[in-house]
């Protein structure tokens, strides 16, 4: 691992698509990569009780939270041959149908790209400590459970 320090990879609300695409046109200059793979982690509307998910309001310890992004993604360097490789998250309040995880992954292969994101949103998912408050459409809540 590296000294590097960690980044905020926090976006107060969520990640629009200019962000996305714009983050994918900066690239089109770095032309020894060969690959890129993005994952899209979007707010569902999920019926829980007969109540419908309007939003998510998503909270974070997130000095701790940067710190685990930060290790995750210098393990993946170390496990995979990336290029570059950029993860944001939202924080605040997040809209069903709005983006609130953008993983962006680069390497000079294509096979590469594919292992490396699932490992990298599978590690987000098990050992970032971002929590997710889910706000009904009658303004009741409740706290996310990860599935």
């Amino acid at each position: 691992m590296t000294d590097k320090k960690p980044k905020n990879v926090f976006k107060e609300g969520p990640i629009s698509s200019e962000f996305i695409g714009n983050s994918i046109y900066k690239h089109q200059t770095k032309t020894s990569i060969g690959a890129h793979n993005i994952f899209l982690g979007q707010v569902r509307a999920d019926v829980i009780d007969n109540k419908t998910v309007a939003a998510i309001e998503y909270t974070a310890y997130e000095d701790m939270a940067n710190q685990k992004f930060h290790e995750i993604r210098e393990a993946a360097f170390e496990k995979f041959e990336l290029t570059c490789m950029h993860i944001y998250h939202s924080l605040g309040m997040v809209k069903a149908g709005e983006i609130c995880l953008f993983v962006f992954v680069s390497s000079p292969r294509r096979k590469v790209v594919f292992e490396a994101l699932e490992y990298v949103v599978e590690a987000i998912k098990a050992d970032v400590p971002v929590f997710g408050k889910e706000i009904f459409e009658d303004e009741t809540h409740q706290w996310k459970v990860n599935s």
